[in-house]
């Protein structure tokens, strides 16, 4: 394995010269340069030096773990449309049922609304992109329009609808869609 590239993109990372790497490894700068360029191989030990000059561990550095995504682009979404209430749901972060939210940007068709849900532990806030939706908690109605938000607790049988269709991000916490 070379190991010259990660450790220049570690010290780059961490905005060190290769001086100042080898001053806090007790290294000479051309001895790092050499790593570096993969023209020489340091000893486990002074490996162990170096990773801990760099903030790290033999461990995290040899790891293949893949780092955790965190930006998620169209073609990734999945989407779900639902004829019979009028809305298309599309999963807007990949797998998130796995997480402790589950973001969704849900588009309600004019006279569309979402299935009654029971009530749950847990919370639920919208961000309404465009139109209006009615928010039916139990036996009362709150109304969001264009820009605005809302929140509850889903300890009441509660659903969303809207007359003339709507557009918003929709978060529940644990995931229950």
């Amino acid at each position: 394995m070379k190991i010259g590239s990660k450790i220049k993109q570690l010290r780059m990372v961490n905005g060190l010269t290769q001086s100042e790497l080898a001053d806090r490894s007790e290294l000479t700068k051309g001895f790092i340069s050499q790593v570096e360029r993969d023209l020489t191989s340091p000893s486990i030990a002074t490996l162990v030096d170096i990773l801990q000059a760099l903030g790290t561990n033999l461990n995290e550095f040899f790891s293949e773990d893949e780092p955790e995504q965190i930006v998620f682009h169209d073609p990734e979404y999945f989407e779900k449309i639902d004829e019979e209430y009028h809305n298309k749901y599309e999963w807007i972060i990949p797998n998130a049922q796995k997480n402790e939210m589950e973001p969704i940007r849900l588009t309600l068709g004019p006279g569309g609304s979402t299935m009654p849900d029971n009530p749950h532990d847990g919370q639920e806030f919208g961000y309404v992109i465009s139109g209006s939706v009615t928010i039916t908690l139990g036996k009362q109605k709150y109304v969001a329009k264009k820009g605005e938000s809302f929140y509850y607790t889903a300890d009441k049988t509660h659903f969303l609808s809207s007359k003339n269709g709507a557009v918003i991000i929709w978060v529940s916490s644990p995931p229950s869609f």
